[in-house]
């Protein structure tokens, strides 16, 4: 059986209540750190002046081919821990668990941001008991 269709989701969002458990989500954000030993990458992006960085299991996209710096999209579904990360402040307490990782490097992300937020506007518009169940 197929997962559910993955919502689009910024990273400061991942770790609200909008996101629950389990759920399959697409985000990006730029590659801060990855450690090839355990599977693990941590994608940052900034809101306002405030950064926010998300946890990503890369284990079902490994051999992978990290570039430090450039901007990923992730597809995958989130698990929520309540262990507050002390070695790494800024870490939310979610781990994204991804099937899918590419490189989109050179998009303008101002516009993407934009984009998305028409949509879930236009989402908002006409289906107005869909959108009162999950953020486009």
């Amino acid at each position: 059986m197929l997962p559910p269709p993955a919502v689009l989701h910024f990273l400061w969002e991942i770790n609200t209540d909008l996101v629950k458990d389990g759920a399959s989500v697409r985000t990006y954000g730029r590659l801060i750190s990855y450690e090839p030993e355990g599977s693990k990458a941590v994608l940052g992006g900034q809101q306002s002046s405030a950064q926010c960085h998300v946890s990503v299991q890369t284990t079902l996209v490994e051999p992978f081919q990290p570039t430090l710096g450039a901007q990923y999209f992730v597809l995958g579904e989130i698990e929520k821990t309540d262990e507050c990360c002390v070695a790494s402040p800024g870490l939310s307490g979610a781990i994204l668990h991804a099937r899918a990782l590419s490189s989109v490097d050179g998009i303008d992300l101002t516009l993407m941001q934009k984009a998305i937020m028409e949509q879930r506007c236009f989402f908002r518009e006409r289906m107005p008991d869909i959108s009162a169940s999950s953020p486009l």
